[in-house]
């Protein structure tokens, strides 16, 4: 069924429009800044062996750093998607990842363990923002026709980043280019990178939508190269944050709270623990770079491949086929015990994972009115970050205790409650129009 209807403030006619240039420079301009996102994420497990080693810190040291950025991407999820409602999405792409690249920046000059802590939960404060604004802001500037293909695009980009930042480790992290530590450098290169998107976002136009909402046209939106028109006729009151829980958001709030804390315990359960539970079955093969490489490209293979099945299929079906295809390659990869079929549904399930990612990142904001969209995308994604923060003092122990089988059956278990949460109560929302109100 339909989720909108066309309100008068354009949401009607921006689905009408046809792709044009804007529209591919705007997937653009939102990829590379996703492209920084995710090479930060997966920067800090990539070089945590060599902080420990150089910084020479204990288990407790190395699990505050990373600990810290979850904190600050919690937070800035919450807090950013939530101001994204009341000052603009184009604003909060500025200042999110504007924090990201200062912080980022002074990360690489970090003298001890404190000031690198501190940095990385500033830093965190954007990283956590990327995603959700990214995500309201295409689903409000695409046509429908074409919105959920637009993002997987944007992400596709944004996955290249995982392989790049393992190749980078590989090559940096031995050496010391001016006599700068190589992991200093990754943070150099992530945060100058950042500081590069900020200066080319700058003319991004504002999300006609949220404009139209506010009562306020923006700058070029009656140009024939901006993304929609606004209606500054249809100015509506602005809810306060408690809006995503009252009635009638209360239970597509609580659906989502559910789905972000359960879709966790697969897809970073399996990039959090693949590694340990090779070695808990004994096969070096896990510490050979072409394993690492091999895994690390199903990110963006299995974004590109999400491309032609966004507008193919019906977005709550498709979270839910490629959450089942997790839950199966997942069990094989846990029971498994010969290293090609372990490599193999490791593989799968990762192609697997960034369907049902890039799927959930259309579906979520396209669930929510244009007035609550960043507030309710925001919380409900920030809940993902803390059950990742959680998700090792659960799973650790029970690989150690009861081997990967058990871990596996768990994370199955998680994402077969989620399927049944989704299947009962998701809303269908594939190419229909975004309301407003």
């Amino acid at each position: 069924m339909a989720i909108g209807v066309d309100d008068g403030t354009g949401a009607d006619r921006l689905d009408r429009l046809p792709v044009r240039p804007i529209h591919r420079r705007l997937v653009v301009l939102v990829g590379i800044g996703l492209f920084f996102d995710l090479y930060e994420l997966f920067l800090a497990g990539t070089i945590t062996g060599v902080l420990r080693q150089q910084l020479r810190l204990s288990t407790y040291e190395l699990s505050a750093i990373l600990g810290s950025a979850f904190a600050g991407q919690f937070l800035g999820a919450l807090i950013i998607g939530r101001l994204s409602d009341v000052l603009g999405r184009r604003t909060m792409f500025m200042i999110n990842i504007g924090v990201y690249s200062l912080f980022t920046l002074l990360g690489a000059l970090s003298p001890n363990v404190w000031f690198l802590m501190a940095t990385r939960l500033l830093a965190g404060l954007g990283i956590g923002a990327e995603m959700t604004v990214s995500d309201t802001y295409l689903s409000e500037v695409m046509p429908a026709p074409v919105r959920g293909r637009m993002i997987a695009i944007a992400y596709t980009i944004g996955f290249c980043a995982v392989p790049t930042v393992s190749l980078l480790a590989h090559w940096l992290v031995p050496l010391s280019p001016l006599g700068i530590d190589g992991w200093r450098w990754l943070f150099v290169i992530g945060g100058l990178g950042a500081a590069l998107v900020f200066v080319v976002r700058r003319a991004m136009p504002e999300s006609p939508l949220w404009s139209a909402q506010r009562g306020a046209t923006v700058n070029g939106c009656d140009r024939p190269d901006s993304p929609a028109p606004a209606d500054p006729r249809a100015r509506l009151p602005r809810p306060d944050f408690t809006a995503i829980v009252r009635a009638p958001h209360t239970g597509r709030t609580l659906l989502f709270s559910a789905v972000m804390i359960l879709q966790v315990f697969g897809y970073y359960g399996f990039g959090t623990l693949a590694v340990l539970v090779l070695q808990h079955k004994g096969f070096q093969v896990v510490n050979s770079l072409g394993y690492l490489t091999l895994t690390y490209l199903g990110y963006p293979l299995g974004s590109l491949l999400s491309i032609p099945l966004m507008e193919r299929i019906e977005r709550k079906y498709l979270v839910l086929i490629s959450t089942a295809a997790m839950a199966l390659f997942g069990l094989i990869f846990g029971f498994a015990t010969a290293v090609g079929v372990i490599v193999t549904a490791g593989v799968l399930f990762t192609l697997a994972s960034n369907v049902f990612s890039n799927a959930l990142h259309t579906y979520l904001p396209e669930s929510f009115p244009t007035a609550v969209r960043g507030t309710a995308a925001g919380a409900t994604y920030s809940l993902s970050k803390l059950s990742t923060a959680i998700q090792p003092f659960l799973l650790l122990p029970l690989l150690d205790a009861h081997g990967p089988g058990a871990v596996f059956t768990l994370i199955t278990a998680a994402l077969v409650v989620m399927i049944a949460l989704v299947a009962v109560w998701g809303p269908r929302t594939g190419r229909a129009e975004l309301s407003a109100p």
